[in-house]
């Protein structure tokens, strides 16, 4: 008899789901949205949500449904080059750390702390100053405190399965750290790596909103979760769902990501599971 399979954690189905939401939303900006999200229409400006605006229009009478779901695209591009930024270097600099020993250690260490030293936000803030705002200046922010965060993890990780009896015995039977690194050590840590990505990835759109809010991510006229919600801050008492349609999809986006993470952990190890979402 085979084992019975073990259900999906309750998290993962709701992390996907609305993960898969703004990813839908995101595609479909590409192909469709109701109006062009930089079309100013000043004599249409701050009308309420209706049949022809479905979430109204902000202050120069753009289509604030438009400019939600291009700024969806907006938002995940900038936070997949941020992670995929992580990844490519991260990874391969912890798992070279847990290779090669007590020096690797040393210097990923001292790297990380440098790192976390300057928040992400203090760092784009930094390359402002020096190259002007925009959004590549904010994802080399984002990218390089990724490096640091998956170096880390990959290197925490890495040494555990290092100490492993069936890594010795590939060492003893002959395999240099390089290919044990590859066959053995790499596969074994993917999980604890996919779970950290998913919550960087929620991190840096977070953070992409920030940048922007504070005018140093995403430029006008792209649109920007982050730069709907500093213009609908002016007129919070005569249109405040301004505030609230951008505030929300930020919102959607991060639970969403955040619970795909902790169901991808519960689903990689059941120990973790705690509560009813586990």
């Amino acid at each position: 008899m085979t084992a019975p399979r073990r259900p999906l954690p309750v998290s993962l189905i709701l992390g996907a789901a609305l993960t898969g939401l703004v990813l839908a939303v995101a595609l479909l900006s590409l192909l469709w949205t109701p109006f062009p999200a930089e079309q100013v229409r000043v004599i249409a400006r701050l009308r309420p949500p209706g049949p022809v605006n479905w979430l109204g229009t902000d202050h120069f009478g753009r289509d604030v449904l438009s400019m939600i779901m291009v700024g969806a695209r907006n938002s995940l591009a900038v936070g997949a080059a941020a992670v995929g930024i992580g990844l490519a270097l991260g990874v391969p600099l912890g798992l070279l750390a847990a290779a090669v020993g007590r020096w690797g250690d040393e210097a990923v260490g001292r790297f990380a702390d440098l790192v976390f030293a300057f928040p992400a936000v203090l760092t784009a803030i930094l390359l402002t100053a020096l190259a002007g705002p925009g959004a590549v200046n904010a994802i080399v922010a984002l990218g390089v405190f990724n490096i640091a965060v998956l170096a880390r993890v990959t290197r925490g990780a890495a040494r555990q399965v290092w100490r492993r009896e069936f890594v010795r015995a590939a060492l003893a039977l002959g395999r240099d750290p390089a290919s044990v690194t590859l066959v053995h050590v790499l596969p074994n840590v993917a999980g604890v790596v996919a779970v950290q990505a998913t919550v960087l990835y929620a991190v840096a759109i977070l953070n992409e909103a920030a940048l922007s809010y504070l005018g140093l991510g995403i430029q006008p006229p792209s649109p920007s979760w982050g730069k709907m919600l500093n213009d609908a801050q002016t007129f919070l008492f005569t249109a405040p769902l301004q505030a609230v349609f951008p505030g929300a999809a930020v919102a959607v986006s991060v639970l969403g990501l955040n619970l795909l993470g902790d169901g991808l952990r519960d689903l990689l190890d059941p120990r973790h599971r705690t509560g009813p979402l586990g």
